[in-house]
């Protein structure tokens, strides 16, 4: 698998899923991010795992990736009964405001891909309220249609002469992840896949209680708050996620 950090790997319902700490996946992407390597992290929780489960590209994507997270509580979860006691959720939305606090010391630029123009505008705004002396190198939200090739590349060039060491990139998972696979060695800078991270900080969308978040029940308040385009997904890929963890467990044994 690509990485040279000595990384630890679990399969998680047969998902690549890296064992890291907080400052790991921090000092990991940020040694990257100096040497402006050409890299891609994916965020993966329960609705990750289980589209790889059904889909061999997308578990390619995945399996290829410099380093994949355990967002969700029971991908962490999981991760602590297949024998690492001390794993946490590493997800987008945190993942990205301890960065930015890193890079801001450090003069880091950074650059922003996806969502919408207003989401973006008041992201910003937001992020330089918080992180003062913080470099936004550069922001882009791509049409909701495929770009040309001829589009494609200018956005490439435009984000590889921003100076940008990291790129941030909400387009929802499963297309965020392909596109940051289709453009690892074209964009020198690392990328990462953080989704709805984009609408959380911009207020867009509001996150759930910092009691639910320690309590694994971030998914119950995003479902409450979008019950019809999340229901249907949660009770099948929940559902799914439970049962195949469950034989993964008792495999094990």
């Amino acid at each position: 698998m690509p990485g040279t950090f000595g990384r630890t790997v679990e399969r998680v319902v047969g998902a690549p899923i890296d064992v890291l700490s907080w400052d790991d996946a921090c000092r990991i992407i940020g040694r990257w991010a100096a040497r402006r390597e050409s890299r891609y992290v994916c965020i993966c929780n329960v609705h990750s795992v289980i589209t790889a489960r059904h889909d061999p590209e997308f578990l390619k994507v995945i399996e290829e990736a410099d380093m994949a997270t355990a967002d969700g509580a029971p991908v962490a979860w999981m991760l602590r009964r297949l024998g690492h006691p001390d794993q946490r959720r590493i997800n987008g939305p945190d993942l990205m405001l301890r960065y930015f606090a890193q890079a801001e010391q450090r003069g880091e630029a950074v650059f922003l891909y996806g969502n919408t123009p207003a989401t973006l505008e008041r992201l910003q705004e937001r992020m330089h309220e918080r992180f003062p002396a913080l470099r936004i190198a550069g922001a882009y939200s791509p049409p909701f249609r495929p770009l040309t090739p001829e589009e494609d590349q200018k956005v490439i060039e435009r984000i590889n002469a921003s100076g940008a060491r990291t790129v941030w990139v909400s387009l929802g998972c499963p297309k965020q992840e392909r596109w940051m696979a289709e453009h690892r060695h074209r964009i020198q800078a690392v990328t990462i896949g953080v989704g709805a991270a984009f609408d959380y900080h911009a207020g867009v969308l509001r996150r759930a209680p910092q009691w639910m978040q320690d309590a694994g029940l971030e998914w119950l308040h995003r479902f409450w708050s979008e019950p019809r385009r999340l229901g249907p997904r949660y009770l099948s890929t929940n559902t799914e996620f439970i049962l195949r963890a469950a034989r993964q467990l008792i495999d094990r044994r």
